[in-house]
């Protein structure tokens, strides 16, 4: 029985952080109020930053030497790439970047 407690007592904390984690933004800048300049920043420049990050953390394991020479990736990033610049959709170039890359690798460069 102190199992369901011990896995509702988390399933609560979790709904907790969730929930406040969605009603954050609306708690600080709420009612018209302008954000901060930091904010506005963070906004701006955080999400390429932390995509780049991303990119070169994916890339730092592929072997450009042997196998497929990194061809899928180099091939994915540059479709991610294309398609955001165009569409501008966040989950249209990562969606079919995933999709195209699974297609090369289990198809095309097996």
């Amino acid at each position: 029985m102190s199992d369901f407690y011990t896995s509702v007592g988390i399933i609560a904390a979790m709904a907790g952080v969730t929930a406040l984690t969605r009603f954050a933004p609306f708690i600080f800048f709420g009612h018209g109020k302008e954000p901060a300049k930091w904010i506005k920043y963070l906004g701006k420049y955080l999400p390429p930053a932390l995509m780049s990050v991303l990119i070169i953390y994916c890339i730092s394991t592929v072997n450009f030497i042997g196998g497929s020479h990194g061809i899928p990736e180099i091939i994915c990033i540059a479709a991610a790439m294309g398609l955001h610049a165009w569409k501008g959709n966040v989950l249209l170039s990562i969606g079919v970047s995933t999709v195209l890359y699974m297609i090369l690798v289990q198809v095309v460069f097996v």
